[in-house]
């Protein structure tokens, strides 16, 4: 059985930190490092939540405030996956503990196109920060071709209960949509050692 210990303290810094400010730089700056301390060591995700898909990459819940204030969320990509450039509308912060993950920011044009930036590399024990505040439109992808890759991400509210958006790069059209979770259950986070 793996010690889920680690994510249990992170829940419980993230959830007292978000208790006490609303100022995104902040919470950003505060938690970027302790997401940076979690997916430094990769001892604690339980198995079930880093399992990928043949088809397409996975997104388990592995914790959600109960006030929406927060998630977070374990992204497993298999070789060749990758999202279609989204946008989140809520602070987020990403970190990743397996493999490399591929990041492209896309920034709106005064025409309403998007525009690329160029592509980010982000390896095993990195982080990096959205927002619609410093750049919330981006692809991601899986940096590896012959393994899959798994990133923890950290949302300023429910991801998977959010409207969003994904966009057509070309001509900057988005489409709405939900993204929910792969999984149906969460990891418990206080199991009872004495069982």
């Amino acid at each position: 059985m793996t010690d889920i210990a680690r994510l249990r303290d992170f829940v419980a810094d993230t959830a007292r930190l978000v208790a006490t400010t609303t100022n995104e730089p902040e919470l950003l700056a505060v938690l970027a490092p302790r997401l940076k301390q979690l997916v430094t060591h990769d001892d604690w995700l339980p198995e079930a939540y880093a399992v990928a898909d043949g088809h397409r990459y996975r997104q388990y819940l592995l914790y959600a405030d109960p006030l929406d204030r927060f998630s977070i969320v374990s992204f497993v990509w298999g070789p060749g996956q990758g999202t279609p450039v989204h946008d989140h509308r809520v602070w987020g912060l990403v970190g990743v503990l397996r493999g490399e993950e591929r990041a492209v920011s896309y920034a709106r044009q005064p025409d309403g196109r998007l525009q690329a930036g160029p592509q980010e590399r982000l390896q095993a024990g990195q982080t990096a920060a959205v927002s619609p505040q410093i750049g919330d439109i981006h692809a991601i992808s899986n940096g590896l071709a012959d393994r899959s890759s798994i990133s923890i991400h950290v949302y300023g509210g429910n991801i998977g209960r959010i409207r969003r958006a994904v966009y057509d790069p070309d001509t900057g059209a988005a489409s709405d949509f939900i993204s929910g979770y792969s999984n149906d259950s969460v990891p418990n986070l206080w199991p009872d050692r004495n069982a």
